[in-house]
């Protein structure tokens, strides 16, 4: 592997960390708010690619005259770069919700809430409030959450959100139980968005048993995954 190979496959790497960057696929792989990170090493690495082939052109050689071989096994380095640019992951899903512990976490504090109308909280949200609040300023108003469909060792059926703290490979559940007009039929990682209200009904989490509130269902739709799987 010579320098003008070295300087390419920087350079389609830098690429494929500035496509990433610049599109939704990045989410498949860290929070949204690394994304100026991603971009600046997207940029460093494409600028590294065009000094190497600068220092290449200019007949710069190392100190020691003689040739320098790298090992063919170098050329291993191409792998994880095709595997970005040809294949997304997928989110991660129902497996890994079922085989890890609630991550549910008792928030610094929760931000004031409009005083009339439905409310359109997130899974961790609406888990944090009814766990760690009691469910104050929930009870008796009509509340829409989205998340994906897992089902417990005992078939009992869950709504979900996988967290992160970096980057996909931290990712971590918060669930809420579903009670009342569930759907006869659920998949798992089907996506739903449930409409129903808070109840103060809590259950422990089989892996860690950590808290699991539920949540009332009154109607529930299919709806698409969104950009952000996770959050």
């Amino acid at each position: 592997m010579n320098r003008q190979a070295q300087a390419a496959l920087l350079f389609l790497l830098g690429a494929a960390v500035l496509h990433a960057g610049l599109t939704d696929l990045h989410l498949r792989y860290v929070k949204a708010g690394l994304r100026p990170l991603l971009l600046l090493s997207g940029a460093v690495l494409v600028a590294t690619a065009a000094a190497t082939l600068r220092y290449e052109w200019r007949g710069r050689r190392e100190e020691d005259a003689e040739p320098h071989r790298e090992p063919r096994i170098s050329w291993l380095l191409t792998l994880p770069l095709f595997a970005l640019i040809l294949v997304a992951p997928p989110a991660l899903g129902s497996y890994s919700a079922t085989h890890t512990g609630t991550a549910l976490q008792k928030p610094f504090g929760f931000p004031d809430l409009p005083a009339r109308g439905p409310l359109r909280l997130g899974v961790e949200e609406y888990a944090a409030r009814a766990v760690y609040d009691d469910g104050r300023h929930l009870s008796g108003r009509p509340i829409s959450i989205t998340g994906f469909v897992a089902l417990d060792r005992a078939d009992a059926p869950h709504l979900v959100r996988m967290t992160l703290n970096c980057c996909a490979a931290d990712a971590q559940p918060v669930k809420i139980a579903l009670t009342g007009a569930i759907p006869p039929v659920l998949r798992p990682d089907t996506w739903l968005e449930v409409t129903g209200t808070y109840t103060p009904r809590r259950t422990r989490d089989p892996v860690n048993d950590g808290p699991v509130p539920y949540f009332d269902v009154t109607a529930a739709e299919p709806v698409p995954p969104p950009s952000d799987p996770y959050g």
